[in-house]
């Protein structure tokens, strides 16, 4: 019991010195030390790191849209913007040089009072508003900005449009405004070629690539209704949202779009800020 007794102050003293210790280290150190990702999300960001990563090499932004949408009563309405904040930060980190700029959660769509989850711009709108943050990532400091989305309204049209406007007026600058169309027309449409060679259905929308990608990225934090999988698919007679079938939908298959739209977006990237 006495040696107990005496233990107690030195723990307490080890505990204290440790926490001082960590609070003497920078925050970047503290972040390596413990193992954990650097900072690449400009919303988790201060000024003062945002100005520092810019100066340190980090100078092209990742301008990312999600969406607003019903995606069947198996996934939440926010499922394009959830997987969208994984996918764009995931690009930025295998990347090395990018930031992350926050996910817009509105693009192209229309409400239905039906199927009450959707709410959407018109492309025109997502055209300004992605003008003005490319302009404002610009201003910042950044030389490249990448504009792409995990939905595909207004893709590719009003993407590639603003894209190539902004990148005529920034180009005599040294600077540059590129649409990456590959993370979600390419990776989607071999992975549906994967799908096929394995004998499993095709969607277009909340079958097995979305709900294997929500259950993959967000099982544990209630994106998917797993209850819900057994009887998602495809009802013409009482539409619920999908299109096609979402029931041999797995974590494993959601892993596997997954890292093929951060692979084909690296690889595109990376060969367009090199022109």
């Amino acid at each position: 019991m006495h040696r107990f007794i005496r233990a107690v102050p030195v723990a307490v003293a080890l505990v204290v010195c440790s926490a001082a210790n960590l609070a003497a280290q920078t925050p970047a150190a503290v972040l390596r030390g413990a193992g954990r990702e650097p900072l690449v999300e400009f919303e988790m960001m201060t000024w003062p790191e945002v100005k520092a990563a810019i100066e340190g090499g980090k100078t092209t932004a990742l301008v990312y849209t999600g969406g607003t949408e019903q995606r069947g009563p198996q996934n939440v309405n926010g499922g394009h913007t959830l997987m969208g904040k994984a996918t764009v930060k995931a690009i930025a980190l295998k990347l090395g040089n990018a930031i992350a700029l926050p996910v817009l959660p509105y693009t192209p769509n229309n409400a239905s009072a039906s199927l009450p989850g959707t709410i959407g711009l018109t492309p025109e709108l997502l055209s300004a508003i992605l003008e003005r943050i490319a302009q404002q990532a610009i201003a910042t400091g950044f030389t490249n900005v990448i504009i792409m989305g995990d939905h595909g309204g207004g893709q590719p049209k009003t993407y590639a449009e603003l894209a190539k406007k902004l990148d005529s007026v920034y180009a005599p600058q040294g600077k540059h405004v590129f649409f990456c169309d590959e993370v979600y027309a390419k990776a989607n449409g071999d992975f549906d070629t994967y799908l096929k060679s394995q004998n499993m259905p095709t969607s277009s929308h909340a079958g097995i690539p979305d709900t294997s990608e929500m259950l993959y990225l967000g099982a544990d934090l209630g994106w998917v209704r797993a209850d819900k999988i057994p009887t998602a698919v495809e009802d013409k007679s009482h539409p619920n949202g999908i299109s096609g079938d979402g029931r041999p939908s797995t974590k494993e298959l959601g892993k596997k779009i997954f890292d093929m739209k951060v692979e084909y977006a690296v690889r595109q990237i990376q060969s367009m800020v090199q022109k």
